[in-house]
């Protein structure tokens, strides 16, 4: 757990996955992301998937949901999905948490690896939300660009895990950068997707943030050049890693990344070379 003043964040991984190193690291040769994150045997990097529970302000928070519980088993044996300490929700239940007790989700955005575990499979086939009492949160722009995906975008964007709450009025769509909780921050980070968000925390003097995709590695974040091919906008994602790492520099943030399973919490700081390094800060799973 990792406290800010009265924020608590706790760490979750909702699940472990393997990926095509081609998709997690888009250009950058093999002979340099190889040494710092290592393929298995079938040439396949692994991903984590982060979520956090937030407790502020008397609410329980949710930030991304990871995949849930709707995947087909051709794509968990695909994806090789593994869950050795279970899924999100058996952390919450770790944690003396229903599903019910959520106050808030904040869907940072709605690829399906952040947002599947926002609804599942009810009675009858009817989709329903895994929260029936949580407001759900994510930026208008996000949303209206997951309903219009095209040819490169569709794949992940899936409706049933977004559309129903919207539908409802259980989800709302934020305009910009806003206050979500006392000391919890949602803030547009383009690049991965035009809409995309990351959260930012503030407690105690202290500075937080769950970066999300803006760097899905520490790496990644270390190194401006360095984005996934799944970014949709990668100059933008380099210019905005470049605003980013300085409030990093200036706020002495811990920095939250997604899917990094070597490095999954750090600190950004200069060497003695003056090159930027994610320095690991020990922030242990639910």
């Amino acid at each position: 757990m990792l406290q800010l003043g009265e924020l608590r964040l706790h760490l979750i991984n909702d699940c472990c996955i393997k990926v095509d190193p081609g998709g997690a690291f888009g250009l950058v040769p093999r002979v340099l992301w190889s040494p710092l994150m290592p393929p298995d045997e079938n040439h396949l990097v692994p991903m984590n998937q982060h979520c956090l529970l937030v407790q502020a302000g008397g609410k329980n928070i949710v930030v991304d949901v990871g995949y849930g519980h709707k995947l087909p088993d051709k794509q968990i044996r695909y994806m090789q999905l593994e869950r050795p300490a279970g899924s999100l929700l058996d952390a919450l239940a770790r944690l003396g948490l229903a599903p019910e007790d959520i106050h808030l989700v904040i869907d940072t955005h709605l690829h399906a690896d952040h947002a599947s575990g926002n609804t599942r499979i009810g009675v009858n086939g009817v989709i329903e939300p895994v929260f029936p009492n949580a407001e759900y949160v994510v930026q208008r722009r996000e949303y209206e660009d997951a309903m219009h995906p095209n040819e490169r975008t569709r794949a992940t964007y899936l409706p049933d895990n977004y559309e129903p709450l919207a539908a409802s009025g259980q989800m709302r769509l934020l305009d910009g950068d806003c206050e979500l909780a006392p000391g919890v921050f949602g803030v547009v980070t383009p690049g991965h997707t035009p809409g995309h968000m990351s959260v930012r925390f503030e407690g105690g003097g202290q500075h937080a943030a769950f970066v999300c995709d803006l760097a899905s590695y520490a790496i990644h974040f270390e190194r401006l050049g360095w984005m996934t091919a799944y970014d949709v906008e990668p100059l933008v994602t380099l210019e905005t890693k470049r605003r980013w790492q300085q409030w990093a520099l200036d706020t002495n943030a811990v920095l939250i990344f997604p899917h990094d399973p070597l490095r999954p919490v750090g600190r950004y700081a200069l060497d003695s070379a003056g090159k930027g390094r994610v320095v690991p800060v020990e922030m242990g799973y639910v």
